[in-house]
């Protein structure tokens, strides 16, 4: 065998190993832990035997939530994968994605048409999900809680895609035959460590250096708001969100990724102090306790516009200064799309925290003063 010859079986060794599973950056070439997440606390990124492999942490118990390989259509699957990794066929051409959320960021990556289908379908507003679901382009598969199995496997998909909640199972969908990712990007602890879960969510399309290129321009955005933010806002206003439904004040836990947007914006959180990273559900009493004084009042709800409707929801609502100074931020949920936008796009949350803190008379992204 000549050098020629021994050249092209090496060329040939290297190009299999190549093919055999999703192409990592420069950065992840070698097998062990990678670089590709930067912000996020739950993702890590690592390369087995050439293959990128993602794990997700559990925010509830520790340990691990899930882990994925990420195995292009025709590549053959790769050996010495971590026990009990989920096989996860890319790019994914056809998902059941179970939060608008998530849809969102389909739309972004330019891969509208990979979603196979939805739950909870009254929670949209997206007009684009609404004429798919109406023309049968996009399959209604139920409610969340108890999605319809037949739908799910009627849309063809080749996973799903949903929020995972503390001790959540899902035996159920493993005769489905298709993966199940665990988006629990929702529990991260910063604003940018959510919006990096497009990262993830652009390897499961195909559409990496899309999915890079959003996230860096988000995060230089928001880092350069968070230093206008330190300048504009020095008296540091405190801050209360939402209002009561049910009988419960569900506010974000003071580690939570809206409680540190608060915080990057220049506002004081009453609840900074507690170490969840979800939300807190308060009765009307504890909140007016620790609340009352607060100089701003932001709130997200439906059909919630001025001081009267405040105040016919609940006459104690009368007794927090913001109403009373009229330093109360509303905004229409329905109308601005707020929950399918500023997840991914915090950056857009920050500006309106920011000028509602400063006092500034500028045309918000979300909210507006209550009338």
């Amino acid at each position: 065998m000549n050098l020629k010859d021994i050249s092209h079986i090496l060329l040939l060794v290297i190009v299999a190993a190549m093919l055999s599973c999703s192409q990592p950056k420069a950065t992840g070439q070698n097998d062990g832990k990678d670089s590709v997440f930067t912000e996020s606390s739950l993702l890590s990124s690592k390369v087995i035997n050439g293959c990128r492999v993602i794990t997700i942490a559990n925010p509830w118990n520790g340990g691990t939530l899930h882990c994925y390989a990420l195995v292009p259509d025709s590549a053959k699957v790769p050996g010495n994968l971590p026990s009990g990794c989920t096989v996860v066929r890319t790019p994914i051409k056809h998902a059941v994605v179970y939060s608008a959320v998530h849809t969102s960021v389909f739309k972004e990556l330019d891969s509208f048409d990979a979603i196979a289908g939805i739950t909870d379908l009254q929670y949209y507003s997206d007009p684009a999900v609404v004429a798919h679901v109406k023309s049968g382009k996009i399959t209604d598969c139920g409610q969340s809680m108890s999605p319809s199995t037949e739908k799910i496997i009627n849309a063809h998909a080749d996973a799903i895609m949903l929020s995972p909640y503390q001790d959540s199972n899902f035996e159920s969908y493993k005769r489905l035959g298709m993966p199940v990712i665990e988006c629990a990007d929702y529990m991260e602890n910063s604003p940018l460590g959510r919006a990096e879960w497009i990262k993830f969510i652009g390897m499961l399309l195909g559409k990496e250096t899309q999915a890079d290129s959003i996230f860096n321009g988000v995060k230089r955005k928001y880092a350069s708001l968070k230093q206008t933010c330190a300048v504009q806002n020095a008296k540091h206003p405190r801050v209360l969100t939402e209002m009561l439904y049910s009988g419960v004040w569900s506010v974000p836990g003071g580690q939570s990724y809206m409680a540190q947007v608060i915080k990057d914006a220049g506002g004081i959180y009453p609840w900074a102090d507690d170490k969840s990273t979800g939300s807190l559900d308060l009765d009307f009493d504890r909140v007016l306790a620790k609340a009352q004084d607060a100089d701003v009042w932001l709130i997200k709800s439906f059909g919630i516009n001025t001081y009267a409707d405040i105040e016919a929801a609940n006459p104690l609502y009368t007794n927090f200064a913001a109403f009373k100074n009229r330093k109360i931020y509303v905004c229409d949920t329905n109308a601005t799309h707020i929950f399918e936008r500023f997840p991914f796009h915090p950056e857009l949350l920050l500006s309106d925290y920011c000028n509602i803190f400063s006092g500034n008379n500028v045309t918000l992204n979300f909210f507006r003063p209550c009338k």
